[in-house]
């Protein structure tokens, strides 16, 4: 397993790095919040200190479940109810409070990884809304039965809506999933090709633009 560690403290890091290799698992420490919101899509679990140096960890992760839903193993020394409230809420799968046992650690991020892949939502290979028919696999898009050509970041940008139909889903979303960071990617982007794909499919009510947070394909 690809496990993300985000600890600025070196000697922590260093053991912990250690034991996850041991263990079979493919560590990658990085010091900073920012990095792990560069390099989240890499990873397949993601160990989470709250004291990193840029930005405080409940907010690394509130942004981070904006764009992600990758497995969170909060791993700090704040042991107060509130932020194990706060670190839950926002969305981390299991929160440990330092100093914590290998074992321990080791057996909640397989608990964790488990309950993440566990029967995980068939993705359609055919998508329909009204007579828009977007292909995921061939990457086709036909509108009443003639193709559209689209550009390869236009069919990506449709795809994502696509694969979640009839779900709303954030721009913050699009970004991150098209761009690869929905923190560095340039928004105007996002716009413009949305633009370009309602005009090329005709079809404007396929498409809505949900106000404050994002876009859903069809119904």
């Amino acid at each position: 397993m690809r496990v993300l560690l985000a600890e600025d403290d070196d000697g922590v890091a260093g053991a912990l790095t250690e034991a996850l290799y041991d263990n079979g698992h493919l560590p990658t420490r990085v010091r900073r919040g920012e990095d792990v919101l560069a390099r989240h899509r890499q990873a397949d679990l993601l160990l989470l200190d709250l004291g990193l140096p840029d930005l405080d960890g409940l907010e690394v992760l509130r942004k981070l479940r904006a764009v992600s839903a990758l497995p969170v193993v909060v791993l700090t020394a704040r042991g107060d109810e509130r932020s194990v409230v706060r670190g839950l809420r926002l969305g981390a799968d299991d929160y440990l409070v330092k100093p914590v046992r290998l074992a321990e650690l080791l057996a909640r991020i397989v608990a964790v990884t488990r309950r993440a892949t566990a029967s995980p939502a068939p993705v359609p290979r055919t998508v329909r809304a009204g007579d828009v028919e977007v292909n995921l696999e061939a990457r086709r898009v036909l509108v009443g039965g003639a193709e559209v050509r689209l550009t390869t970041k236009e069919f990506e940008v449709l795809a994502a809506l696509a694969a979640r139909a009839g779900t709303a889903v954030s721009r913050q979303q699009l970004l991150d999933e098209v761009w690869g960071d929905a923190f560095l990617a340039v928004s105007r982007s996002l716009d413009v090709h949305l633009t370009q794909v309602r005009a090329k499919l005709g079809r404007p009510e396929v498409l809505t633009t949900i106000r404050g947070f994002g876009y859903r394909f069809g119904d």
